[in-house]
Order: C-alpha cells, then sequence, then structure tokens
C-alpha cells in the first residue's frame, strides 16, 4: 500500500511527543539531545520519532560531527491546515444551519 503524503503528516502529528518536538523546533533548531529532553526519553527514541517527523517532510536534519541538528519544514503543514480547512467548512455550515433552525424556533409561538 502507498501512502500518502498527507497521511504521513497525519501520522508524524498523532504523537504527542512528536508535535512537542515541532512545537520546540518553532524556536529555530535544536539537536536530537534537547528535542529528548523535555519527554525524558532516550537518544534512541528521540532519534525514532525524529525519523518520522522527517518521513514526514516535516523535519530536516544535518550532522554536524556528532550532533544531529534539527529543523523545522512547515510546508507539509500547510497542506494538512488546507485539508483540515476545508471540514472545517463543511461543519460552520452545518452548525449556521442548525443555529438558524433553532433561531428560528425559539422565535415561533
Amino acid at each position: 500500500m502507498v501512502q500518502e503524503p498527507l497521511d504521513h503528516v497525519f501520522h508524524a502529528l498523532s504523537h504527542p511527543a512528536r508535535r512537542a518536538m515541532l512545537a520546540t523546533l518553532t524556536l529555530g533548531e535544536r539537536n536530537i539531545g534537547e528535542l529528548a529532553a523535555p519527554h525524558a526519553m532516550s537518544f534512541a527514541a528521540a532519534s525514532k520519532h525524529v525519523r518520522v517527523l522527517e518521513g514526514a517532510g516535516l523535519v530536516a536534519r544535518r550532522v554536524e560531527g556528532r550532533n544531529h541538528v534539527c529543523a523545522l519544514q512547515a510546508e507539509p503543514l500547510s497542506k494538512a491546515e488546507a485539508w483540515l480547512s476545508f471540514f472545517e467548512g463543511f461543519w460552520n455550515r452545518k452548525l449556521d444551519a442548525l443555529k438558524a433552525v433553532l433561531k428560528a424556533r425559539k422565535e415561533t409561538p
């Protein structure tokens, strides 16, 4: 089965540690040890999470000596946001229609 890029993004976002790592990277580049520290996880565990983020195109990693430095690549998030926005519009229309019905009922004696 071939996964679409958006599938990789949503999979990467499905874990709270990976979401927190992305939030940290909005502040600038970090090495894997710095990304692991707030989660009390090993370098190996953090590196696995970073690999998932890399696979989704959300993180770029470069090696400087023994340091693995990560940087946020936010473009795939815009595609996820666009997909979610479609459904936000769908639900807003449904909720607006419900609001109109409830208002009409309230105004009817």
